[in-house]
């Protein structure tokens, strides 16, 4: 019997919302690094033929030069593309019970929203309606 070979394939496209700000911090080499969380809804019909909703939030986390750029942009409520990979991150709580969670690294961010809904520039800026994060 032959052995089946399974790709590594390790990617994450997610739309959704900030449920807050993001969270600005720095490596010791001065790299901005960016933490948020995204909610993405579901709508589906229930077995009653009933309509509900249900929110899915997922951690997420981007660095480089680009968080300086458009971290600002980066406020609860913005629509925003993800593309990147799934991270298990490890960690000691304050107890020094060792926790893990998993999280979205995201490699390349569009912000969905226009400019006049968030209050912000005009279509014309750099980054106007699809501003990129340049990672």
């Amino acid at each position: 019997m032959t052995e089946i070979r399974l790709a590594a394939i390790n990617k994450v496209l997610l739309t959704g919302r900030l449920t807050r700000d993001a969270e600005v911090r720095y490596t010791p080499s001065g790299t901005p690094v960016a933490y948020f969380s995204v909610a993405n809804n579901r709508k589906f019909r229930g077995r009653d033929g009933e309509w509900s909703e249900e929110a899915t939030f997922v951690n997420a986390v981007t660095m480089g030069r680009g968080v300086e750029i458009f971290g600002d942009r980066l406020k609860k409520g913005a629509a925003v593309f993800l593309e990147g990979r799934l991270h298990t991150r490890t960690w000691q709580n304050e107890q020094g019970a060792r926790r893990q969670g998993l999280e979205v690294i995201a490699d390349r961010i569009q912000i969905l929203d226009r400019p006049e809904e968030s209050g912000e520039g005009s279509k014309d800026e750099p980054g106007g309606v699809e501003g990129e994060l340049p990672f």
